[in-house]
């Protein structure tokens, strides 16, 4: 039985090498890389002589394409800041050493941030189907939002999958500029109309259900920092709906 690991990776050359080093007891590493500028293709060629350079076109798209790119029986899908937990390792191995009658496999992920794994807030478990047996998965969502999904059973483990998710506050709140932007966009297309309730009362109800609900008060400062910049996140989905919307009306009226 072979098995293949499947990464994207855009200038990761901080975390790509760790995440390669959790997965190089595999048969197969493939690297779909989006013509990084920094060193994360040349760390990834110490690891496989399958390194695949590839214009950007989305979230969805770039992991369908490692994905397909893949030989093994079955088929690990990681990004370039996650890796496997020792835990995780071993529940692959003991899982694919039976024989098993699920199409895949899914991982709680537990994320390091502001110094600490976040185990509150809707953010853990966040567990991801992962591991999938060759030709019974596809990657599928929405832009930036991809998931990867089967018809398939699919069985729990317990090993989880470590994210190291933003160096910083900065980071993340460029992720969430360029990340509202795509899903503004996507809504655009999708035809879904600006609604200003919307605008006013889902980033109040994303900070309560994070913070209280979901218990990221438990996680201290971080837990109401990440709470904030969640509802900052949805408030820019809606207001660049509206812009959009508002750039397409005055385009149409000149």
């Amino acid at each position: 039985m072979k098995l293949s690991a499947a990464i994207i990776a855009f200038n990761e050359e901080k975390k790509i090498r760790q995440c390669l080093e959790s997965v190089k007891w595999m048969d197969e590493i493939i690297v779909v890389d989006s013509f990084s500028t920094d060193k994360t293709v040349e760390i990834c060629r110490l690891y496989t002589d399958k390194v695949f350079q590839r214009e950007w076109p989305g979230h969805v798209k770039q992991k369908q394409f490692a994905l397909k790119q893949a030989t093994g029986d079955w088929i690990l899908s990681l990004d370039a800041d996650e890796r496997l937990s020792p835990k995780a390792i071993a529940n692959i191995k003991e899982a694919l050493a039976g024989s098993p009658s699920v199409d895949g496999f899914s991982f709680p992920r537990v994320s390091f941030y502001l110094g600490r794994w976040i185990r509150h807030g809707g953010w853990y478990p966040d567990r991801k189907l992962r591991l999938v047996r060759k030709g019974c998965a596809w990657w599928g969502g929405d832009d930036p939002h991809d998931k990867l999904m089967t018809n398939g059973e699919v069985q729990n483990l317990q090993g989880e999958i470590l994210h190291y998710v933003y160096n910083d506050i900065s980071h993340q709140l460029n992720t969430v500029d360029s990340f509202s932007r795509v899903s503004a966009q996507e809504w655009h297309k999708q035809g879904k109309r600006f609604n200003l309730l919307l605008l006013l009362c889902r980033p109040l109800i994303r900070f309560l259900e994070m913070y209280i609900w979901k218990g990221g008060i438990l996680d201290g400062m971080p837990g109401f920092i990440i709470a904030v910049i969640s509802s900052y996140y949805v408030f820019l989905k809606y207001a660049k709906l509206w812009e959009l919307q508002k750039i397409k009306t005055n385009d149409t009226q000149t």
